[in-house]
């Protein structure tokens, strides 16, 4: 019996194919991955598109709407509390409502831009380096400093306060 010779595993014609298979497959990966995200740009396009139209068809509908005069009618007593002639309207408050209106609190107001001056120069003058600031809540530190003579400033109050005039 004649030894059959054995043949390698690999031969030459196997792996130009397999580079080839690969080569294909490489130049292929690219245009399908765009493909596939350019299909799903469009369906969210298309998505925001209906939305859209939806938008559209809300705001027609509301438009046909305001041309109906019983609904401005009805809109103007609902928003506006508004009365026809010959109708009786009433309006219903709640007890303690009109307390509540009195006791709301006033917004603190800014100091004048000449006590914001004053202070910063008080503040500069006393060594302290401290900005003074425009606003109510923020104001300079309770805490004494002293001055080249050695007295001691007095406290900044919360209100506004009688300065002492230049010439005294």
């Amino acid at each position: 019996m004649a030894a059959v010779a054995k043949r390698p595993q690999l031969t030459g014609r196997a792996a130009i194919l397999a580079v080839v298979v690969c080569a294909i497959a490489m130049s292929l990966a690219y245009p399908v991955r765009e493909y596939v995200s350019l299909r799903r740009s469009i369906s969210e396009l298309r998505a925001e598109k209906a939305r859209v139209e939806a938008e559209k068809q809300a705001l027609l509908a509301r438009d046909q709407q305001a041309n109906d005069p019983n609904w401005i009618k009805k809109t103007a007593k609902e928003r506006l509390h508004y009365c026809g002639p010959g109708e009786k309207c009433f309006v219903v408050m709640e007890p303690g409502q009109d307390e509540r209106r009195t006791t709301a609190k006033q917004p603190a107001t800014a100091p004048p831009w000449y006590e914001t001056l004053w202070e910063s120069v008080e503040a500069a003058d006393a060594g302290t380096g401290r900005r003074a600031v425009t606003g109510p809540a923020a104001r300079p530190s309770t805490t004494p400093s002293t001055q080249p003579s050695g007295k001691a400033t007095p406290e900044p109050t919360t209100g506004p306060t009688k300065k002492e005039s230049v010439g005294q």
